[in-house]
């Protein structure tokens, strides 16, 4: 603290005494006093943003977005806490809007070759928004451009490349915690993640991560414990690998959901999920696919598109409704499904060693391989799921699966 007084002390004339400039390394310096330290926060991305170092090691409240884009070999030593003020007047109509499921978000941070480290964390003051959500009741119509009570992602990676996040704490985001979108080669690791609501009202939609339009992204080594999926694969995402993962109170490691947009090409392949725990979840290794529609503007279903080659291997569950689950209806009525499949095939989907035990949630059923439209190539080796012993036998349950290898006997719904 010495070193920096002097530091401060030596500035010249009409420098920000929030940020400290020592060559090409920036150390933001905290207002204080309830004060907004977004401002600080982006003028050092402004002059150490390339070729640079940012240093964030104290707390900071931040009540401006973050629009950090544009950054070169960059690196950014979070030690201390960035936490956005729970003021949902300014947030919800002046986060980034980012078109997909209405999502937006307080950070963009967007280049080639960042890093992201350091041990500290990114708090979203979330329970506002769990609250508020119970009392507006709205966040818009999915697809379209409403920003009706925008819940804002608190980290989004923006058409970058070779990015690395790691060993970071995420707390109470208010919507997912991560947006990987339209990037490539992109890496976390040893994340741990809580958004979990003291009140009544739940952690709505608090995804871990989301990946949208993206190539080679890796997660893995991560703790989380949130309110919806734990990792989602949604359109476009391909050769993904997640790994040596532990999710409290998911919705599942899911791919999707996809084919939610008429007139659009979604696709995922080639992801790899490898050694994971899977506790007090609604799912744990799941397919969701949006059914047809007959309106050529529905943002409900009539996409087209293809997931192919998944791989879910080493994945234990316990105290989880639906262990594997594909569902080529997601969010479709059965006679709407009926008249409109799927436009979204589903093949090469593999279950290697998927094993523990269910909620009893469904009574019996422990497998739902549900498909409007014939999928092909399932194949299950190592399959070892129980539900609990008063439901006895595990039943499995098999829609329009076609020639599937399994190692259990399906049923019909």
């Amino acid at each position: 603290m010495q070193l920096l007084a002097v530091l401060l002390a030596l500035l010249p004339l009409g420098v920000s005494a929030s940020v400290v400039k020592v060559n090409s390394t920036c150390t933001v310096v905290p207002v204080g006093k309830g004060g907004d330290d977004g401002p600080s926060i982006l003028s050092a991305f402004a002059q150490c943003g390339q070729n640079g170092k940012i240093i964030l090691d104290q707390y900071y409240s931040v009540n401006t977005v973050l629009n950090t884009t544009g950054l070169k070999n960059v690196s950014i030593e979070l030690s201390g806490i960035v936490q956005y003020t729970p003021d949902i007047a300014y947030w919800s109509p002046n986060s980034i809007f980012l078109t997909y499921q209405n999502a937006t978000t307080a950070w963009l941070l967007g280049g080639n070759n960042i890093t992201l480290y350091g041990g500290g964390t990114i708090d979203g003051n979330g329970q506002v928004w769990y609250d508020g959500l119970k009392t507006i009741g709205s966040t818009g119509t999915a697809g379209g451009s409403s920003t009706t009570f925008a819940r804002p992602v608190p980290l989004t990676i923006f058409n970058s490349s070779d990015v690395l996040i790691t060993n970071i704490t995420y707390l109470n985001s208010p919507f997912w915690n991560n947006f990987v979108y339209e990037s490539s080669n992109v890496e976390y690791s040893f994340i741990t993640m809580l958004s979990a609501s003291y009140s009544n009202n739940s952690a709505s939609n608090t995804d871990g991560w989301d990946i949208y339009r993206s190539d080679h992204i890796t997660i893995h080594d991560c703790h989380i414990t949130n309110g919806d999926d734990c990792v989602s694969f949604k359109p476009n995402t391909t050769n993904t690998w997640v790994y040596n993962m532990f999710c409290n109170g998911s919705h599942g490691i899911s791919v999707g959901s996809l084919g939610q947009y008429a007139g659009e090409t979604d696709i995922v392949s080639n992801v790899l999920v490898n050694n994971i725990t899977m506790l007090n979840a609604q799912n744990g290794a799941r397919i969701k696919v949006f059914g047809g529609n007959p309106s050529p503007n529905s943002t409900a279903g009539g996409g087209m598109g293809y997931v192919k080659n998944i791989t879910y291997s080493n994945f234990f569950v316990n105290n989880t409704d639906f262990p594997i689950t594909t569902n080529q209806c997601y969010s479709t009525d059965a006679a709407t499904c009926e008249a409109y499949p799927s436009k979204v095939t589903i093949s090469d989907v593999h279950y290697i060693n998927v094993t523990g035990m269910s909620s009893g949630a469904e009574n019996a059923t422990v497998v739902t391989l549900e498909c409007s439209e014939p999928c092909t190539n399932f194949t299950a080796t190592g399959t070892h799921l129980l539900p609990p012993s008063k439901f006895g036998a595990p039943q499995y349950l098999c829609a329009n699966i076609t020639s599937p290898v399994l190692d259990f006997n399906c049923t019909a719904p």
